[in-house]
């Protein structure tokens, strides 16, 4: 099954303020894999937000959220150290879409 990707203008705005160039590029691989239905490392962590954890770096998290069984909202993203406060921003995010 294949997703469509659509981004939150924050997932946009955190993605482009990274500066680790390796850590961007295996974020947007894993995206792209994603894409294709293959999520890797991930979990639900409730209200429809699933967390999507990038093994690089200081441990980056993507959160989405998945509509209709075809499209992938990017919520947000975050490292482990602001992985509470993350999830809350894309539960309520989500819930706004």
């Amino acid at each position: 099954m294949e997703f469509k990707i659509k981004k939150t203008k924050k997932f946009d705005t955190w993605l482009k303020q990274l500066k680790d160039r390796k850590a961007v590029l295996n974020i947007l691989q894993r995206i792209d894999r994603a894409s294709l239905g293959n999520f890797g490392d991930h979990e639900p962590v409730g209200s429809g937000v699933y967390e999507m954890r990038v093994h690089i770096g200081p441990g980056y998290r993507v959160y989405y959220t998945i509509r209709n069984n075809k499209i992938i909202f990017l919520l947000q993203g975050g490292n482990k150290s602001t992985q509470k406060k993350d999830i809350n921003k894309a539960k309520t995010l989500a819930k706004n879409i």
